[in-house]
């Protein structure tokens, strides 16, 4: 029935480009969806290009246009959240930060912000005229509907994952089809589990009920509670999480998860993006346990918090000692986002006997090799607050967690203080008793 308009738009990913012009803004992939033949064809075109601004987030491999413009003269990249190849980008001056309340995005993009280009990597097209977004939902829908111009990259290797609403994009939306062939999908590997990942993990573990609506962030912490529940004997667990990882793959196939006590999406893993093993990428074709929707619904907590006994796992940098996280900054240096962190701390406060965790280590030691606590009295300079102290429910570190929600300025120092590591717990009560938030009668 569309085979007709398939092969007028189908187009060389060189054709496609041609509808780039300078100055334009280009909504471009995230995480595992980066349309790699697009990305070569526009770096192709770099010296006829200026001022060409694309939008993204999470590279896992390198960018051709970058690349091939390292005085970002012509293209420059805004990234949605940064990993280890953006703050390398953004160190040369050829990637910025766009702050964000993900749950937001595709408002921000129908709302805010000016998209002249969307090009998005697809499954191929279904019998009845669909592309569907693959492993990454997103705000792709959001972009194609506000993008004056639609590109889509057809991945043989993308998986058709079935959803709630706005994980397809209809060729009647589609302005040019460039067909990719098998580009894979890039494995983000496993972040490494070190000791204090699974003690703090088993901090947590205890919380989580039969029944609870598990969210998971991206790292080794997560990871290793993801792993610590599959192996558990816990029932009848939820999940409604941004990002679909390993670990609950793992956790589905261990029975742990099913999904029949949830309140919304019953019976599905509701999410928004997923990167991980090709392991998970199997897992996820067509698995009808699977929920995809856009990010303004899986992270927006009016929407999550329907969910009873949400159980929301995060983890940051650096806390103060009045309980506010940074989990995106070293002082003023861009190391990852603020992603959905904020949206799922107020998720799981908001559902009932829902809670909320933010992770870290207690101390770290730093490239002189200096430990150094990560619970300070102050910010460093130039941090980033992610979350608001009147937001934060427990902190974890290996040597306890704590709920500030309610506490007052002289309990929260004591609290924080005491999940401190110990070496540095009599400084921080000195300077706690400088910023008059510790009373006499607690002095050790």
């Amino acid at each position: 029935m569309f085979s007709g308009e398939y092969r007028r738009k189908c187009v060389s990913a060189d054709t496609a480009v041609k509808a780039v012009k300078s100055g334009d803004w280009i909504e471009f992939g995230w995480a595992a969806s980066m349309p790699k033949l697009l990305d070569e064809a526009l770096a192709r075109r770099r010296d006829e290009l200026t001022d060409v601004k694309l939008r993204g987030a999470v590279l896992t491999a390198p960018l051709a246009i970058l690349e091939s413009d390292p005085e970002a003269r012509h293209f420059l990249w805004n990234s949605w959240h940064y990993s280890g190849l953006e703050r390398q980008y953004g160190q040369k001056g050829q990637a910025y930060y766009i702050p964000i309340k993900y749950s937001q995005v595709p408002r921000y993009i129908r709302e805010n912000l000016r998209t002249d280009v969307a090009m998005i990597q697809v499954a191929p097209m279904d019998r009845h005229g669909y592309f569907n977004f693959g492993v990454t939902i997103s705000h792709f829908a959001a972009a194609a509907e506000k993008a004056q111009t639609v590109i889509v990259e057809v991945n043989e290797d993308m998986p058709q994952v079935q959803g709630g609403y706005d994980h397809v994009v209809h060729i009647s939306q589609v302005d040019y089809i460039v067909e990719g062939g098998h580009l894979g999908l890039p494995v983000l590997p496993t972040p490494p589990v070190s000791d204090i990942d699974r003690q703090i993990a088993g901090q947590i573990l205890p919380d989580i009920e039969d029944g609870a609506c598990v969210q998971l962030g991206i790292g080794g912490m997560p990871n290793a509670l993801g792993k610590m529940i599959a192996q558990s004997d816990l029932r009848d667990l939820g999940v409604h999480s941004e990002m679909l990882v390993d670990a609950f793959a793992d956790m589905v196939e261990a029975g742990r998860v099913n999904g029949r006590r949830k309140q919304i999406d019953r019976g599905r893993v509701t999410f928004s993006f997923a990167a991980g093993s090709q392991r998970l990428y199997d897992f996820m074709k067509d698995n009808p346990v699977l929920a995809a929707y856009p990010v303004d619904y899986v992270n927006h907590p009016c929407v999550a918090s329907r969910n009873e006994r949400v159980v929301s796992i995060n983890s940051a940098l650096e806390v103060d000692l009045a309980g506010q996280v940074c989990s995106e900054t070293l002082g003023p240096n861009m190391v990852s986002g603020s992603g959905g962190q904020l949206d799922f701390v107020e998720a799981a406060y908001l559902s009932k006997n829902g809670k909320s965790f933010i992770c870290l280590p207690a101390a770290y030691r730093d490239k002189a090799g200096q430990t150094r606590s990560r619970i300070k009295p102050l910010m460093t300079y130039g941090a980033v607050i992610t979350d608001t102290r009147a937001s934060v429910q427990y902190i974890v570190t290996e040597y306890g967690k704590v709920n500030l929600k309610g506490l007052a300025s002289w309990q929260r120092a004591e609290a924080l203080i005491g999940i401190a590591h110990p070496d540095f717990r009599d400084e921080l009560i000195q300077e706690a008793e400088k910023m008059g938030i510790w009373r006499n009668s607690q002095k050790r």
